[in-house]
């Protein structure tokens, strides 16, 4: 569990700032505390983008209406989750968070006990295919 600064907002959003939804993405990203996981398995990324829809909040509710952003998400920006879209981004992605090879900027661990709860994801429940 960490909280993006502004700064830390821009290296892990690095290819989006400057565009015209960077200002809103870092506004959403920065607002609280976020939760780093690592997925790992045959099929991870296609898997957890399928199981969490479309980045368009409005596309995910019309094309996959039982995904987790069509049922947290509120619009392209405010899309409730986030994941990598290749294997070269998750590498890095993980590494910001978890060390690595860019260990010299991971997100500190901001962990507030009171303000959580338990998250556990059994890796077979999302079906590949």
């Amino acid at each position: 569990m960490s909280k993006f600064t502004n700064e830390t907002a821009g290296q892990f959003y690095g290819e989006h700032v400057g565009k015209d939804f960077y200002p809103n993405l870092e506004n959403f990203i920065t607002s609280d505390v976020v939760v780093g996981m690592e997925l790992i398995g045959n099929g991870a990324i296609g898997g957890w983008r399928n199981f969490i829809g479309p980045t368009n909040t409005q596309k995910a509710k019309e094309e996959s209406p039982d995904s987790i952003r069509a049922i947290f998400g509120t619009d392209g920006t405010k899309n409730a989750v986030h994941g990598s879209d290749s294997t070269e981004s998750s590498a890095r992605e993980c590494d910001y968070f978890f060390g690595g090879e860019a260990a010299s900027r991971p997100m500190k661990t901001t962990a507030v006990l009171d303000n959580c709860s338990l998250c556990i994801i059994k890796p077979h429940i999302i079906k590949n295919g």
